[in-house]
């Protein structure tokens, strides 16, 4: 069932009276905040904890590409959709720190697509698109940019070595929202697809999280969420949310020993 618009701009203005007296007073106590990215997103890009090493999200990543006046703020979470994540008010959570100048990246659609799963499933054309405008008019709601990215494709190929798309209708449902609702679109899944056939069946194991007890196709290692992670910067400068002066190292080699996984704090 569709939601309409009205609620949906309803739901996001929600909570503006708590974002923006929390806004007054980081602005009162405190001196210059640089622009902030915040993650809206799933597994792909969340940040990862030492059990679970190497599986590693592009999120993690993203920040060896950006200079440190603009930080990133990853609230991608395993295992959520555009729905659950709103549901669980984890979109809330972001609009309550999101500041006016500041970014929401938003990337779902691996989840969205759990038909048998009424909290996560999402119908790509109606509430899938619903369910996003709840983060673009939050973040617009707030002076912040939303930007949409499609969700990186997995480790998917045929019998004839050809990389194969494994998200139906959902990266084409978002395309079409981003230039009907004027939002830059940073298009992951067709990129990471394109690198997927470019490495090939062998060599793209070494950017997913193959280990001695598991064949993952979805998540990566630090050499893929570093892949990804370069695609991403390069949409925030082509399609100029950010400028060449928030951008570095598009062009050289991260060492994958950058990549770290905290203990869990829970």
């Amino acid at each position: 069932m569709s939601l309409t618009r009205r609620q949906i701009t309803l739901a996001a203005m929600a909570a503006a009276p708590l974002a923006l007296a929390a806004t007054g007073t980081a602005h009162a106590g405190s001196g210059h905040r640089p622009r902030t990215l915040f993650i809206a997103g799933d597994s792909t890009a969340a940040q990862k904890y030492a059990a679970a090493a190497p599986e590693t999200g592009w999120g993690m990543a993203l920040p060896f590409f950006l200079h440190k006046d603009r930080p990133v703020s990853n609230h991608a979470v395993n295992g959520r959709s555009s729905k659950s994540f709103v549901d669980e008010g984890r979109l809330d959570v972001i609009l309550n720190e999101i500041r006016p100048g500041d970014f929401l990246l938003i990337q779902f659609g691996h989840n969205d697509s759990k038909a048998t799963d009424p909290a996560r499933y999402t119908e790509p054309w109606s509430t899938y698109q619903d369910y996003l405008r709840l983060y673009i008019d939050g973040a617009r709601s707030r002076g912040a940019r939303p930007v949409l990215a499609t969700s990186v494709e997995r480790r998917r190929f045929d019998s004839a070595g050809n990389a194969r798309p494994s998200h139906g209708e959902y990266p084409a449902a978002m395309r079409a929202l981003a230039e009907q609702e004027g939002v830059p679109l940073l298009d992951l899944q067709a990129l990471s697809l394109a690198l997927w056939q470019q490495l090939g069946v062998e060599e793209t194991k070494k950017y997913f999280n193959w280990t001695a007890t598991e064949q993952d196709n979805t998540h990566f290692n630090p050499p893929g969420a570093i892949a990804v992670a370069r695609l991403g910067a390069q949409e925030l400068l082509r399609t100029r949310v950010l400028g060449p002066q928030d951008l570095h190292r598009l062009d050289e080699e991260i060492p994958e020993s950058w990549i770290t996984w905290p203990e869990s704090a829970a």
